[in-house]
């Protein structure tokens, strides 16, 4: 397969192969591990969804910070989150990246930009809205890039922050991952008219829809949104079209419900982004990419295994900010 973006050289293509496969690994894991009750918190997986988050943050700067979902694995670990630090998170131990308190659908990592992610729906919306506005008060030239899904935009915070966010001129790029599904809801069953960039459009927000999780193609737009945003256009608007392969919450297959045709989640199966990057690199490369990987991984486990608990006392620990 060639690379039918010339304007995208090969190292950024082996890096979206590499972030993408980090994330699927490690999440193929989290699906052997969960039976085992090592992992102490729910899990919401991003299997079929990596590339939105990779092609988002492998075009921001590192000083640009992010907010998401409790689907959030795939956005901590494309900001470049410490993959040790995640994994003992998810065991709930005291060296993961909240101390074990967070667990997988609270993501956090101030040293990198991860704001946080949180386990109700359009509360990081507007969160993300909050820093954008105080950025701009700052005279920075970071950008806020806000993840979620297309069912938040059913809730009375993604409208207001919308116009808020339209108002201001907010320095912030909201990212629908519209994967069809709230939980089992089609999004057809819940909007009478389904245009999402159309209902961002409303509020004076310029939106664009990129089909097929297309990374190089995700990857473009959001090069050109962010140099708008710092420019001082204000926010912009992406509908991300994605898939997630599995259940909505755990490590099951979700096939047995029957809420969606299984000729449509096999559609996206045959089109994995993974895939469709590896075979634009040579066999040699992506196979040293998969043994880097896998290095990573292993790593990871064992440090989450080797991990302390946290003490007891933690309990009262980053309950207040400290004067």
């Amino acid at each position: 397969m060639k690379n039918n973006d010339p304007s995208i050289s090969a190292d950024t293509i082996a890096r979206f192969y590499k972030q993408i496969r980090r994330i699927r690994r490690v999440e193929e894991t989290v699906i052997d591990l969960y039976p085992t009750d090592k992992i102490k918190s729910p899990v919401h997986l991003s299997i079929g969804q990596e590339s939105v988050s990779v092609a988002v943050c492998e075009a921001l700067r590192p000083t640009d910070v992010v907010f998401g979902t409790y689907r959030g694995h795939a956005l901590y670990l494309a900001k470049y989150g410490d993959m040790k630090a995640m994994m003992a998170e998810l065991y709930g131990k005291a060296d993961g990246c909240a101390r074990g308190k967070a667990g997988s659908m609270h993501l956090v990592d101030m040293k990198v930009g991860m704001m946080g992610t949180s386990a109700i729906v359009a509360t990081s919306i507007s969160q993300a809205a909050g820093y954008a506005f105080a950025l701009k008060q700052r005279k920075s030239d970071a950008i806020v890039a806000c993840f979620y899904g297309e069912g938040a935009m059913d809730e009375g915070a993604w409208h207001e922050t919308m116009n808020f966010a339209a108002l201001k001129k907010l320095p912030v790029l909201f990212v629908c991952e519209n994967n069809g599904y709230a939980i089992y809801s089609s999004v057809k069953d819940r909007m009478s008219s389904v245009n999402i960039c159309a209902r961002s459009e409303s509020y004076g927000i310029p939106a664009a829809r990129i089909e097929n999780g297309d990374t190089r193609k995700l990857y473009a737009k959001v090069q050109s949104d962010a140099a708008a945003i710092r420019a001082g256009s204000g926010p912009r608007v992406i509908e991300a079209m994605t898939c997630r392969w599995r259940d909505h919450v755990g490590p099951g297959e979700d096939r047995v419900h029957r809420y969606r045709p299984d000729a449509e989640l096999n559609a996206w199966i045959a089109a994995d982004e993974m895939k469709k990057l590896g075979e634009l690199l040579p066999a040699t490369k992506r196979a040293e990419i998969d043994r880097d990987v896998e290095a990573e991984l292993a790593a990871a486990i064992t440090f989450a295994e080797q991990s302390p608990y946290p003490e007891d006392r933690e309990i009262y620990d980053h309950v207040f900010a400290a004067e």
